[in-house]
């Protein structure tokens, strides 16, 4: 048996604490001073709905997002998500809703002086300077414009920088991951003619296509159409976490050829490659919660997270494995963060709880040897350089 004297051993702790404290100050200051952008945040939900006040703190039980914790967090730019159910589709006025939640994002930056509406990234980069935090447009749901052209410009001339093409459901002009195997759903086998009809719109104004939530087919068919660098806004890797709406490999690959950038999500359903049997195993419960507590929202809500609660756990490690493995794949200049807070019923990677913890993803980059210029890449220089491609795409049309 070999005996380590005490004395090493008490120097190799002290030396392990001095190098990890020196990282995290690295981490701190590198964090301070790149541009971080997250391109998916589903906060104007409660904004648009309940009167949630973005200007104060509020608890991470609450919600994980607002100004407080957005500035503790370090963010420079919020793409503010504005989200149109699929139950518009049944009940009319998708369109209505989408400027519903557009309107509420506005008037949040009208509100709060350390937000301002953006447009482009020379506006990210003039906001970023000035110390405040950069507000963007995304609208999720393609069934939102209405199958109107009209709807899109009007969505873009409100400030809309993004459409994600399709959410959980197909709509009359492009599939969903999420509904393929659903009885009774009229798929189109991708895009149909207005589908890329509204892809090349997009191009001609400058919007980001965004490709977060669409079949297969329907990104094969978008790569094929598109003038212009795509963005998923918040996906992640299949070959790590075999959800549907997880980008393959050959996926990933062609985004980089495209010149595009995946921004990873943070929900430990598509992080976690044990979630899918787990809320499956769950979803009669989640499913049950309206019937079993009609008309009682807040005694839903606390269900439903003491269900999340039970789900495996996400440590932070597994969310940066997906930022790894899609910059191994796409490239390094091809992958962002696409958080989905407020949309993941608080089933979040430990460590990354709320924005407020966003520096941690910059100090595990760094501690996997990532050098400083790609982690501001990662952070946000990556999404900025599309930005800018679009935008010099959309002068070109």
């Amino acid at each position: 048996m070999i005996r380590v004297p005490m004395a090493f051993l008490l120097g190799a702790v002290l030396l392990f604490g001095a190098d990890e404290a020196a990282l995290r100050e690295r981490a701190a200051r590198l964090h301070r001073e790149a541009i971080v952008i997250d391109t998916h945040n589903d906060i104007p939900m409660l904004m648009t709905d309940k009167g949630y006040d973005l200007g104060i703190r509020h608890q991470s039980s609450e919600a994980q997002t607002d100004i407080p914790r957005m500035k503790e967090g370090g963010l420079d730019a919020e793409f503010f998500a504005a989200y149109v159910s699929p139950a518009y589709v049944k009940t009319g006025g998708a369109a209505g809703r989408a400027k519903q939640m557009i309107a509420a994002i506005a008037e949040a930056a009208r509100r709060n002086p350390d937000l301002e509406l953006a447009r482009s990234a020379a506006d990210i980069r003039r906001i970023a300077a000035s110390g405040k935090i950069a507000a963007l447009i995304g609208v999720e749901g393609g069934h939102a414009i209405e199958d109107s052209l009209d709807n899109l410009r009007e969505f873009h001339r409100l400030g809309a920088q993004y459409m994600t093409l399709t959410h959980a459901n197909t709509n009359n002009w492009a599939d969903s991951s999420g509904d393929l195997d659903k009885p009774g759903v009229e798929h189109h086998n991708g895009l149909t003619d207005f589908g890329r009809e509204v892809v090349r719109e997009m191009n001609r104004l400058g919007m980001m296509v965004d490709v977060s939530h669409v079949s297969d087919k329907t990104f094969w068919d978008v790569i094929e159409t598109t003038r212009a660098p795509i963005i998923a806004s918040h996906s992640c890797a299949r070959a790590l976490a075999n959800a549907p709406r997880n980008m393959t490999d050959d996926m990933l690959r062609a985004v980089g050829r495209n010149g595009g950038v995946v921004m990873v999500n943070f929900g430990g359903w598509f992080l976690n490659p044990e979630a899918p049997a787990a809320s499956a195993k769950l979803m009669p419960q989640f499913q049950a919660l309206r019937e079993r507590f009609p008309g009682d929202e807040a005694r839903q809500e606390a269900e439903e997270r003491k269900l999340v609660a039970r789900m495996p756990k996400v440590p932070l490690s597994m969310l940066v494995d997906h930022i790894v493995h899609i910059a191994k794949v796409a490239g390094i200049d091809h992958v962002g963060l696409g958080s989905d807070f407020d949309g993941v019923s608080g089933y979040l990677p430990e460590g990354v709880e709320d924005v407020s913890k966003l520096p941690n993803i910059t100090y595990e980059l760094l501690r996997r040897g990532y050098s400083e210029e790609d982690v501001r890449k990662i952070l946000g220089g990556n999404i900025l350089r599309v930005m800018e491609e679009r935008e010099e795409a959309a002068k070109r049309d």
